[in-house]
């Protein structure tokens, strides 16, 4: 499917969103050094994880007004919620004021604003592409976001700390601007069999509307095919969180100062922090330049068998890390991670839109971030886990739970090739 192929309301997001993304990247890394400056590191630590608790329920929220309210009414309205968020944060850090208490609760309703709209995106991706199109035009989100995360930090580094008062103004901006474009040039994408649905039903208030949500939210969570995708996901998630993780403080650890090339008579060397700059751009520059293409290729094989090998890739990039202190493997390893990375990226996100019922995909959207959520909050054990039993332990227990994931993911598509439907 061509770009030039595709609705309106897709192409004026792939744009908007990668500013937004672009500018959110620009501040979001450089908040755990803000917070930590202004509250010392243990606050900081535990602000940041309630930050995430909302942001965790704001995403579920999202799921379900996605569903009732529509795709492209969540989206105007979390685009606008987002950029007055960060006016706010804007406000906090200004000539005239400054509060980081209130910095902080504008950051985590931007979070918040963030969380709320991904649902919807990733819904209105379903609604109007193709299922055989699906796992390519999520690629190409995919690959916009990453560039916006590679973009972002790299004009973050200097404005946030020199120029933050005007950075969090152009967020701002942005952010509204992107608001005010989907509301002119997109369409709503959910059916008008859905809305009829929707209206319908008896209005009961906001206490019957939390209650209906969790019942729905429960029905999702019976769906053991769908509970088996979160609980492979997770197991995954050990893995590739470990990127942030354990990979760097490993590095720091392994390699003290290594001469890794000889070039024009002059001797190249790298320590710890630079391979893990290193390995980092090279991840970076593969998901930039192979997600699409890696995806169309990853289209012509069975789902189950790519989704076992992605795991089974995962795991040996664990195994590969700790059999030596060469940097060179430590690039093969980030080759075979990254590309573990990228066989699933588009399809997973089209399997979930296979699964969900089409009154239900903001909601399946939401809950399968879970995987992610629980995975992030689990991974740091990592960390404690080498003091207790050394790195290549630590590893060894990461590729196995890598491999774990694809048989849960082979046990997954058992079930569902016996579904009627499927």
């Amino acid at each position: 499917m061509r770009l030039k192929d595709w609705d309106r309301s897709l192409k004026v997001r792939l744009v908007g969103e990668f500013f937004m993304n672009t500018s959110y990247w620009m501040v979001f890394p450089f908040l755990a050094i803000y917070f930590a400056e202004e509250f010392g590191k243990g606050t900081a630590g535990l602000l940041l994880v309630i930050s995430q608790v909302f942001s965790v329920a704001a995403n579920l929220v999202g799921g379900y007004c996605a569903d009732r309210f529509g795709r492209r009414r969540m989206l105007v309205v979390a685009s606008v919620a987002q950029g007055l968020s960060f006016l706010i944060f804007a406000f906090a850090n200004s000539p005239w004021l400054q509060s980081p208490e209130l910095g902080f609760v504008a950051f985590t309703l931007a979070g918040m604003c963030g969380s709320l709209y991904w649902p919807a995106s990733q819904a209105m991706i379903a609604d109007v592409v193709p299922e055989k199109y699906r796992s390519d035009v999520f690629a190409i989100f995919y690959t916009t976001l990453n560039i916006a995360v590679v973009v972002g930090p790299l004009f973050g580094a200097v404005l946030f700390f020199s120029y933050r008062f005007e950075l969090l103004l152009a967020v701002t901006a942005i952010s509204m601007m992107l608001g005010l474009v989907l509301r002119l040039l997109t369409k709503e994408t959910l059916s008008q069999a859905m809305v009829e649905k929707w209206q319908s039903q008896t209005a009961t208030g906001w206490v019957g509307a939390i209650s209906k949500q969790f019942k729905e939210y429960g029905l999702i969570f019976k769906d053991r095919l769908f509970l088996l995708f979160i609980i492979a996901g997770v197991l995954g998630a050990q893995t590739f969180m470990q990127l942030d993780l354990l990979i760097p403080v490993y590095l720091k650890e392994t390699i003290d100062s290594q001469t890794v090339a000889s070039l024009f008579g002059r001797e190249w060397s790298v320590t710890g922090e630079t391979s893990f700059g290193i390995l980092l751009a090279e991840n970076g520059l593969f998901v930039a330049l192979l997600t699409v293409i890696i995806t169309r290729w990853m289209t012509k094989f069975p789902e189950k068998w790519v989704f076992f090998t992605s795991a089974a890739f995962y795991g040996l990039a664990m195994w590969l890390f700790p059999l030596t202190s060469w940097f060179w493997m430590f690039v093969v390893a980030m080759a075979v991670f990254t590309f573990a990375e990228l066989m699933v990226v588009g399809l997973q996100q089209n399997f979930i839109s296979k699964l969900a019922p089409e009154d239900m995909r903001g909601q399946y959207f939401a809950a399968a971030s879970l995987r992610y959520t629980i995975g992030r909050m689990i991974a740091p054990l990592s960390i404690p886990m080498t003091a207790w039993f050394g790195f290549a332990w630590t590893f060894g227990v990461l590729g196995l739970l890598a491999l774990a994931s694809g048989f849960v993911y082979l046990l997954m598509f058992k079930l569902y090739e016996k579904r009627p439907s499927h």
